[in-house]
C-alpha cells in the first residue's frame, strides 16, 4: 500500500510509475498472457484508502496457467444519477529490443512520460486519483464508480463479465460513463465497430491431371471473394456517415491458406476477414446476411462451408448528440465530439443505459508503440476536467 505519514496518495508521477511497474500484458498467446490481478489490488488499495467500497471482480473464465484476471468496482455515494469512470488496466505485449527504454519502469525525458500503459490507458487511474484529491469527497451525493478492467486487448472479457453483473454491482445507479482511452481530452461518442470470421471451405482432393477426381476448395473461394466484394460495394452504397475519416465500413481480406501441392486438387481453403460496421449495423445481422450469401453462392458447387467468428466481436457505439455528457464534455473541451475508428468498451456501458463518451489524456497514435509515452502537459488538464465531471454528475 502507498500512503505518505498524512495518509494522502502520492503525486501522480509516483502514481503512474507503480502502475506501469505492474506488468499485465494481456495476449491471446498463454506463452506471453499475464495476468491482471496485482494492478487491480493495487488500485484498490488506493481507491480504499480515499473511502470507496471496492469490490474485486474474479474472471474465472479468463485463467490461465500463468494469468489470474480480475474487474475492480470502487464505489463512492450513492443514488440514480451518478457517473462511471471506466478504464482497462491491461496492455498489449511489446517487442522488447524496438523499445529504448525499460517497459517497466516510468523514464521521464522531454516532457514525456515512457512506459508500457502510460499512453492505454493506465495513467487514466492516476489522473482520476489526483482529480479527486481537490474535492470535498463528502460532497459526493450521486454515486461515483471507477470501473477497472481485464482483457480490453483481446477478449473484452472484463467488460462483458460486468455487463452480466451490473445489477448486482449497483452499476446501473449510475446514468453516464467516460471511457478513458486516450483521445487528447477529446470528446468521442462513436465508434466503429468490428468482426474478424473465417469462412472455410471443404471440397475434394484428388489428382491435378483430372479435375472430374475433385472439388476445387480454392476455386470455390473465388466465388466466395467475388460475392464477398459485391456485398461490400452494397454495404458502401448503403451506410455512410461523414464523421468517420473513412466514412464508409469497411471489409478486409487479411488471410488466405488451402491446399497443400501443386498437383494435388485443393480440398480445403480457409479465408478470413475483418468487418468494421458503422453505428446502426450489427454483428448478428451482417453474419446472419453473409451465411445467406454463401449459401446461395456455393449451392450447386457441391462444396461445403463453414463460418466461425475469430472472436465474439465488438458492436458500433453512438452516444446521441444531445446527450447531457456529449453536451458538457463539448463546454468544457470547447471540442465538437466526433468518431474514432478504434474499438472501445463503450458498447458494453451503453447497453446498460448509460450515455457513454470516449475521452482521456494521451494520443492514440502513441498507443501499442514502442517507446509508448504520455505528454505530461497533457495529465494536468485531463485531471481539471474530470473533477468538473465528477462535481457536475455526483455533487
Amino acid at each position: 500500500m502507498i500512503k505518505n505519514i498524512s495518509g494522502h496518495l502520492p503525486g501522480i508521477k509516483t502514481l503512474i510509475g507503480h502502475l506501469l511497474a505492474t506488468p499485465s500484458v494481456s495476449c491471446t498467446n498463454t506463452e506471453i498472457d499475464q495476468g491482471n490481478r496485482q494492478v487491480i489490488e493495487l488500485l484498490a488499495n488506493w481507491f480504499s484508502d480515499i473511502g470507496f467500497s471496492c469490490e474485486i471482480q474474479a474472471l474465472e473464465q479468463a485463467h490461465t496457467k500463468q494469468a489470474s484476471k480480475a474487474n475492480l468496482i470502487a464505489t463512492l455515494g450513492s443514488g440514480n444519477n451518478g457517473l462511471v469512470l471506466a478504464g482497462h488496466t491491461d496492455t498489449v505485449p511489446y517487442d522488447d529490443d524496438r523499445w529504448q527504454v525499460d517497459p517497466f519502469t516510468l523514464t521521464e525525458r522531454d516532457d514525456r512520460f515512457y512506459g508500457l500503459g502510460s499512453c492505454d490507458m493506465k495513467s487514466f487511474f492516476a489522473v482520476i486519483i489526483e482529480a479527486l484529491k481537490g474535492i470535498e469527497l463528502d460532497r459526493i451525493k450521486q454515486p461515483l464508480i471507477i470501473l477497472a478492467t481485464a482483457d480490453e486487448e483481446t477478449s473484452m472479457s472484463g467488460a462483458k463479465a460486468i455487463a452480466r453483473s451490473a445489477d448486482a454491482l449497483g452499476i446501473n445507479n449510475a446514468r453516464f460513463a467516460v471511457i478513458g482511452e486516450p483521445t487528447d481530452m477529446k470528446p468521442i461518442r462513436m465508434h466503429k465497430g468490428m468482426m474478424m470470421e473465417a469462412i472455410q471451405l471443404t471440397g475434394q482432393a484428388g489428382h491435378s491431371s483430372n479435375p472430374a477426381l475433385g472439388n476445387n476448395a480454392l476455386e470455390a473461394m473465388h466465388k466466395v471473394i467475388s460475392e464477398l466484394m459485391a456485398w461490400r460495394d452494397e454495404l458502401q452504397s448503403k451506410y455512410h456517415n461523414p464523421m468517420f475519416e473513412v466514412p464508409v465500413p469497411t471489409m478486409n481480406f487479411g488471410h488466405i491458406h488451402g491446399g497443400d501441392n501443386p498437383n494435388r486438387i485443393c480440398g480445403s481453403c480457409e479465408l478470413q476477414i475483418d468487418i468494421r460496421p458503422l453505428p446502426g449495423m450489427k454483428i448478428d445481422d451482417l453474419r446472419r446476411e453473409m451465411q445467406a450469401r454463401l449459401k446461395t453462392v456455393l449451392h450447386e458447387t457441391g462444396i461445403q462451408f463453414k463460418t466461425m467468428p475469430l472472436f465474439d466481436g465488438v458492436e458500433a457505439v453512438e452516444t446521441d448528440s444531445q446527450s447531457r455528457i456529449v453536451r458538457l464534455a463539448e463546454k468544457m473541451t470547447q471540442t465538437e465530439a466526433g468518431a474514432v475508428a478504434f474499438g472501445t468498451e463503450a458498447p458494453y456501458y451503453n447497453a446498460l443505459g448509460l450515455d457513454s463518451i470516449i475521452m482521456g489524456p494521451g494520443s492514440i497514435n502513441q498507443a501499442h508503440q514502442p517507446d509508448e509515452y504520455i505528454e505530461t502537459r497533457s495529465l494536468n488538464p485531463a485531471v481539471d476536467i474530470i473533477r468538473q465531471l465528477i462535481a457536475h454528475h455526483c455533487f
